[in-house]
């Protein structure tokens, strides 16, 4: 150990590295280093110091050359997830439109609560040079830059304006990462020459570090008074979120519900908490939900929710519960905890569950009720089996999850994010293994999809070298990000990657459709400044980035194609075309709310507005 007084010279830069280096987490008696590494792109704004602090740790922290800033922050976000938030990657950008680019997928950490560190370019601290390269001027705010836009999607912001900062700095920006509470990215402007600037640091910030992830109890009044509401329900229900796993509460969450014969829902972050065939598992919730789960949801009493923020689509904008019903949120954060009108329990999923248990012991939930909400399911699977089966019927994103799903191993990892995909994920995908799906719909992301797929397959051959990660990818979000493609090949971490092309943006056209309006510049073909539409040759351009593909017809040649992606030893992608019209999963929707024009001289949309809107009684009020 280093004597208190005992320091080093170093660069900012330099220190920032070393520190990183050096720490570490324990996790389930494991010790291991809290940052797996980071996804770079150099410019003239990082590369000079960062990238020279860099080379010198390349062993101990593994930069991956990224293709787009923003698929890299993608890539960083779906790391952190497959490792629960106890591990992040870094992202480094140089000044101006480098880091610019990471701002939506900041967003997309934010929204999502991912831990990523970004070390991003600035313009000079003593403005000697100014007007640099990429700098943009504000005439009356001279401090004012691309890199204060981050201070909207950053749990926490700072801007190095002397070495000696990162002291207080670097530890602060950690701990936001690792709070359950308040977990998010972490942002660091780093002026050019800033960076280059020497100091000499305590020896001690360098020392090894080993972190834990805190567990909050929940306070013993609020436990109290949600088990008095719990041990008065007539008809409960738990609704399982993605806070469930972060917390490593599923064995906790699975022996409350068992002891006390509750029915389990999940959200979209929740899927994969329990496995298809638990007979508590009563499937999906909210508008990408099951029938089943809606139906319990809609006439429970009681609403147990455990690790949800409690978004619009789980909560159907409102509408899918009983307008008395009684909720109860576990969570950590307290902002979650109190949402319309919840009995907040703030505090640690996994010892909350537990506690609640030992206040309602000797409670089981009416029997009847029980075998209600599995008679439910079981309607409900009849209903999957049936619209993920494939014969005389167009081709559809449920025919593709069912032909995966029947083939894949229990532990692969499955990817997907915007457009209609989640939804059929959500509604169709029969969990095989504890959080094994990864749908990502917190900023519901296009371009998530196969970045965020990269950056899985990365945490996963840390862990579980021989399973696959699977991406579920339209067409639309293929075209807009797809370089990562070409990353996992180069870095030989293979992904299936099945590009279900339906002709453009053809939720978005459905939902256009449904609200009474024309198809108008969704779907390729009708879009009226083409004038002559094309398909893209999705498997000629995924070839010319080093992946092998190959275009099938209809399910049973997919079947077969993944079959020989799954014994491929580099990244496969399987195109195949699915109607833009028909094949949706119809069943298992809540109202969601929407904007609809209240004056409008088209009685299609008028009549699509009256009708949407005669759901809004039943929106429950957040006072």
């Amino acid at each position: 150990m280093s004597h208190p007084t005992d320091t080093v010279r170093l660069t900012t830069a330099q220190a920032i590295i070393r520190y990183l280096a050096a720490q570490y987490i324990e996790i389930d008696g494991q010790k291991t280093r809290l940052c797996g590494g980071g996804f770079g792109i150099f410019g003239h704004g990082n590369v000079t110091c960062l990238g020279e602090a860099l080379y010198d740790h390349r062993s101990e922290l593994p930069l991956y050359r990224g293709q787009n800033e923003q698929s890299m922050g993608f890539a960083a976000a779906a790391y952190a997830k497959y490792h629960l938030r106890r591990r992040f990657m870094f992202c480094t950008a140089s000044a101006g439109p480098g880091t610019a680019n990471l701002l939506t997928s900041a967003a997309l950490a934010h929204a999502n609560r991912l831990p990523m560190l970004m070390l991003c370019g600035d313009a000079f601290l003593t403005r000697l040079p100014d007007p640099v390269l990429q700098q943009l001027e504000h005439f009356g705010n001279p401090t004012l830059g691309v890199n204060d836009a981050f201070k909207a999607v950053s749990r926490y912001w700072d801007r190095i304006t002397h070495p000696a900062q990162i002291i207080q700095s670097l530890p602060a920006a950690i701990a936001t990462m690792l709070d359950p509470a308040d977990c998010g990215p972490a942002f660091l402007g780093l002026p050019q020459d800033v960076q280059g600037w020497a100091y000499d640091y305590p020896l001690a910030m360098f020392e090894e570090t080993v972190h834990h992830v805190r567990r909050q109890s929940a306070d013993d009044k609020e436990l109290s008074t949600a088990a008095d509401v719990l041990k008065s329900a007539k008809r409960p229900v738990i609704i399982a979120g993605g806070g469930v796993q972060y917390s490593g509460a599923v064995d906790a969450l699975t022996a409350f519900a068992e002891t006390h014969e509750i029915p389990v829902i999940e959200t979209i972050a929740g899927r994969a908490n329990l496995l298809n065939d638990h007979p508590l598992n009563i499937g999906p919730v909210g508008v990408t939900g099951s029938n089943s789960a809606n139906a319990i949801a809609e006439q429970a009493d009681v609403i147990l929710s455990v690790g949800c923020r409690l978004q619009d689509f789980t909560t159907g904008s409102w509408t899918a519960f009983a307008q008395d019903a009684r909720i109860i949120s576990l969570n950590a954060a307290r902002h979650d905890a109190g949402k319309h009108r919840s009995l907040p329990v703030v505090g640690d999923a996994k010892l909350g569950l537990i506690a609640l248990g030992e206040k309602i012991s000797g409670y089981k939930t009416p029997a009847d009720w029980t075998q209600k909400a599995q008679s439910e399911r079981k309607s409900w699977d009849h209903y999957v089996a049936d619209n993920v089966s494939h014969g005389n019927r167009p081709n559809s994103y449920a025919q593709a999850i069912g032909v995966v799903n029947a083939l894949c191993d229990p532990q692969d990892r499955v990817v997907a994010a915007a457009g209609g995909l989640p939804a059929e994920v959500t509604a169709n995908w029969r969990t095989l293994s504890i959080g094994t799906v990864d749908v990502e719909f917190g900023f519901s992301c296009m371009g998530y999809e196969i970045a965020g797929g990269w950056g899985a397959r990365i945490a996963q051959s840390e862990n579980e070298p021989d399973q696959d990660t699977i991406v579920f990818c339209g067409d639309g979000s293929y075209l807009l990000m797809n370089s990562d493609i070409y990353s996992s090949v180069l870095t030989q971490k293979k992904m299936i990657v099945l590009v279900l092309d339906n002709g453009g943006f053809a939720v978005i056209n459905k939902l256009q459709n449904n609200t009474g309006n024309e198809s108008f510049n969704n779907l390729i073909s009708d879009t009226p400044t083409v004038p002559e539409a094309f398909a893209v040759d999705f498997e000629a351009h995924a070839r010319s980035m080093g992946a092998t593909a190959e275009t099938v017809s209809n399910p049973a040649e997919l079947g077969e194609a993944f079959k020989r992606a799954k014994s491929a030893d580099k990244t496969s992608v399987i195109v195949m075309k699915v109607d833009p019209y028909d094949g949706w999963t119809t069943e298992g929707h809540t109202w969601w709310e929407v904007g609809t024009p209240h004056v409008t001289d088209n009685p299609k949309v008028k009549a699509a507005h009256e009708e949407w809107e005669s759901s809004r009684s039943k929106q429950r009020k957040g006072v």
